[in-house]
């Protein structure tokens, strides 16, 4: 199995939606900064990631544009030829993890006790931070 881990900020707002299956889904685009920058390179790799189901409900309610994230999942790496004529590329991911790293700062920016869904339980949220990791339920296919 490939695993990624990606820390870095969303690009813009989560897109939400069902699949015909009715399978809830949350898609967002996070910019992860490059450790290293040669010249004329852009300085971030813009990874899109989907989250199914539960997890991806907890994203929706609690995911901006500009919040940060730490994001363990499958990757998909995706080559095309442009219409100019270059060689392109997009790394697609699917969340089984989405740790919220940004600090709470509004009553929906960050999960509590009460927010974690009952199937679940309640999410270890950390007083000081406000800050929570959800996970993915092992026992449901992708």
């Amino acid at each position: 199995m490939n695993q990624l881990t990606i820390i870095g900020n969303l690009v813009r707002d989560p897109e939400t939606g069902t699949t015909e299956g009715g399978v809830n889904w949350c898609r967002f685009t996070v910019a992860a900064r490059k450790k290293r920058v040669k010249e004329g390179e852009a300085d971030a790799e813009f990874v899109r990631v989907t989250a199914w189901r539960g997890l991806g409900d907890t994203c929706a309610k609690y995911l901006r544009k500009g919040r940060k994230v730490c994001i363990i999942g499958e990757p998909t790496v995706h080559a095309w030829i442009g219409q100019d004529g270059n060689a392109k590329g997009a790394i697609d991911m699917n969340a089984d993890s989405v740790e919220f790293l940004s600090p709470g700062s509004g009553q929906n920016d960050a999960p509590t006790d009460a927010d974690a869904p009952p199937e679940r339980g309640a999410a270890p949220v950390d007083q000081e931070s406000g800050m929570a990791q959800v996970d993915a339920p092992a026992d449901q296919p992708w």
